[in-house]
């Protein structure tokens, strides 16, 4: 793998907040998107982070590292394709589990 510019590099971060009643469901579709993601050209990295509050409740932490936007961008068309092909609706997913989803971009600081 070539090392990538680190001004071209991007960071892909979701933020789950799951019920606890829901993480296991969640927990599967989630090892599978990861597993699916790690197939695609231009990932440096895939990390996952998870918290819990006095309830139970969880909070997952996932940051997928580009190589550049670009990358970034076929990724998302990717797994949209598969998520078609599969017959995934994420939005009906977190709506039945009741996971909420924060998404964010981020580029290397100086």
């Amino acid at each position: 793998m070539s090392k990538p510019n680190h001004e071209s590099v991007v960071y892909f971060v979701d933020k789950f907040s799951v019920p606890r009643a829901s993480f296991e469901e969640f927990e599967k579709q989630m090892q599978y998107n990861r597993s699916f993601v790690r197939s695609i050209s231009g990932l440096l990295s895939d990390q996952a982070m998870i918290g819990k509050d006095a309830e139970g409740n969880v909070t997952v932490l996932t940051i997928a590292t580009w190589e550049s936007k670009e990358h970034l961008e076929k990724a998302k068309a990717l797994v949209q394709g598969e998520f078609k092909r599969i017959n995934f609706n994420p939005v009906d997913f977190f709506q039945r589990l009741n996971v909420k989803m924060e998404r964010q971009v981020y580029m290397p600081y100086q």
